[in-house]
């Protein structure tokens, strides 16, 4: 590959990083996703070297960890704002299905909604009801936080790769 192709490259896969990045702390645009195709691409552009291979398998595991983060975090946040584990697992399932069948926003309506009515049904008490919507709200604004730590970390690795590889 000569060098205009490779700077080209390396650009074009930098801001789609940066897209992605960006996409990290917006709830409904999968920037782990983007970034994990983009550095995808850069390696079967130039070739997996054997850091190159290390540092996407890290990426991949970077990526899906970042992925689970938003359940795993809403679930611990509602979890410590008093709701129940049944209440939990459907107010998760409800956030899935309901951005399946009504993407982008049916997961953002979903769980939280799902959280309130499950929790009140279940203790006859707005106030705690809404204590574990705000609990599982602030385990979900953390998950921006860890997302995007994350995605610093990709960018860091990639530019490893794009270094030394």
């Amino acid at each position: 590959m000569n060098e205009a192709v490779r700077l080209l490259l390396i650009g074009l896969v930098q801001i789609a990083l940066l897209v992605g990045l960006i996409g990290t702390v917006m709830p409904i645009f999968p920037g782990l996703l983007i970034m994990w195709l983009a550095t995808l691409g850069y390696g079967v552009a130039v070739g997996f070297s054997t850091l190159g291979t290390i540092l996407f398998a890290l990426i991949t595991l970077l990526a899906l960890l970042g992925s689970l983060a938003d359940n795993l975090l809403m679930g611990i946040g509602a979890q410590k704002g008093g709701a129940s584990l049944p209440t939990i697992i459907l107010a998760i399932s409800a956030g899935v299905i309901g951005t399946v069948i009504f993407p982008p926003l049916g997961g953002l309506i979903a769980a939280p909604l799902a959280i309130l009515i499950l929790e009140f049904w279940r203790l006859r008490n707005i106030r705690q009801a809404w204590r574990a919507l705000l609990g599982m709200a602030s385990g979900w604004g953390l998950s921006f936080v860890v997302r995007f730590a994350i995605g610093l970390v990709v960018i860091g690795f990639w530019w490893m790769w794009v270094w030394k590889g």
